[in-house]
């Protein structure tokens, strides 16, 4: 297990001068700060918490290289109308299950402009998977499980969300006690709070699995209907 002690504050200043500064020319003068305050204590982090996690999803990855656990910092800007070269946050994930990463529910956090962001579950279903929780979603026991799993995410303060149809799929009801859900692509729940304390300490590690544990139901819902 690596002896992580929390982020480094460095971390957030890193970010905020790669706002004003978002060039490759910039970047690689300051790449040196990038590996020391963002990409170590990250992979750190992916290995401490990949521990943690074992004891409530003991298959999770947990794999701290980039592409794996660790987003890489470049942008995609193909099709994108901003050409800023670099991403201005942190996102790392542990997902749990078979298939590719993020075809699997998992473990996020995100850190951007002075806030914290944690979540699970899956920001978008591949075609085969969408069709495997619609029907979940109008199944009578399954669809009473989901309702029951975002009741108890939500109640601890969460946001659940993944709505992106404006109508119900061809082939459903409409009508349907949990038509809400059948307008969903994706299924996640999250808290966004500012940088607490803990961020800058390996307390940072129980903050982030004791809002992981508020959302474990959904979390543990999703790998019931989807992994088959």
């Amino acid at each position: 297990m690596a002896n992580f002690e929390g982020f480094p504050k460095e971390l957030i200043a890193f970010f905020e001068n790669l706002k004003q500064n978002n060039s490759k020319d910039w970047f690689e003068k300051n790449r040196k700060d990038y590996e020391r305050f963002v990409m170590h204590p990250a992979r750190e982090f992916v290995e401490e918490m990949g521990e943690r996690l074992r004891d409530i999803a003991p298959a999770v990855h947990a794999i701290p290289k980039i592409n794996k656990s660790l987003f890489k910092i470049n942008r995609d800007v193909r099709f994108s109308k901003d050409k800023s070269p670099y991403k201005t946050y942190m996102g790392i994930w542990l997902w749990d299950g078979d298939r590719k990463r993020m075809e699997c529910s998992g473990f996020y956090l995100h850190v951007e402009n002075n806030m914290v962001m944690i979540g699970v579950g899956i920001k978008m279903f591949s075609k085969p998977l969408l069709d495997r929780y619609r029907r979940a979603v109008v199944d009578k026991n399954l669809g009473a499980e989901l309702k029951k799993a975002v009741k108890k995410a939500s109640d601890k303060g969460n946001v659940v969300n993944g709505k992106h149809y404006k109508k119900v799929p061809r082939g459903y009801d409409a009508d349907h006690p949990n038509a809400e859900f059948l307008l969903y692509n994706g299924l996640t729940a999250r808290i966004e709070e500012k940088i607490p304390k803990a961020f800058f300490s390996d307390a940072i590690i129980d903050y982030a699995y004791s809002h992981y544990r508020n959302m474990l139901p959904l979390h543990k819902w999703l790998k019931k209907v989807l992994d088959e």
